[in-house]
């Protein structure tokens, strides 16, 4: 038996993705399945686009469907700890500024199923993240990205 994918995430985070997959069972399944009869009306399946279309949207709904299923089955709940300490760990918010000069940047270390760099939530398994976990307050960090390295300085851990 394979050994299942643990997916670190908040407690909103789940009840967001919780959320989405009602939201894909009990609506958007239903219209899916309502385009595909509408498709199937209008005769020929071989060459209708619609009916086409509809049968990859609810591929689509049905995977995705199935990749929540199994987030949620296999989340583990990280705290947003409170507790003062001053080391980045999952769930803790980090500013730090890019050196030299940069401006001062805000991110939420969260699990990738719930990561969403446009809410200032980036994926412990981001570049970033894995050069700040472990680190403290006035630490200078050189993160490895793709477009080359970068150095930053933490300025707060909250």
């Amino acid at each position: 038996m394979a050994i299942e994918k643990v997916f670190p995430m908040t407690a909103a985070g789940k009840q967001k993705l919780e959320q989405e997959l009602e939201q894909l069972k009990s609506v958007k399944r239903k219209e899916v399945v309502e385009r595909i009869k509408i498709a199937r009306s209008f005769g020929d399946l071989s060459e209708n686009s619609e009916y086409d279309s509809a049968k990859e949207e609810q591929a689509f709904v049905e995977g995705r469907i199935t990749t929540l299923e199994n987030m949620i089955r296999n989340a583990k709940i990280i705290e947003e700890s409170n507790d003062g300490s001053n080391v980045v760990s999952l769930g803790k918010t980090v500013t730090f500024i890019e050196l030299p000069g940069g401006e001062e940047e805000t991110y939420t270390i969260v699990g990738s199923a719930e990561a969403d760099p446009f809410e200032g939530k980036i994926s412990n398994d981001s570049p970033i993240a894995k050069s700040l976990i472990g680190k403290q307050v006035d630490d200078e960090v050189t993160v490895q990205t793709p477009g080359g390295e970068m150095f930053v300085k933490i300025v707060s851990i909250s």
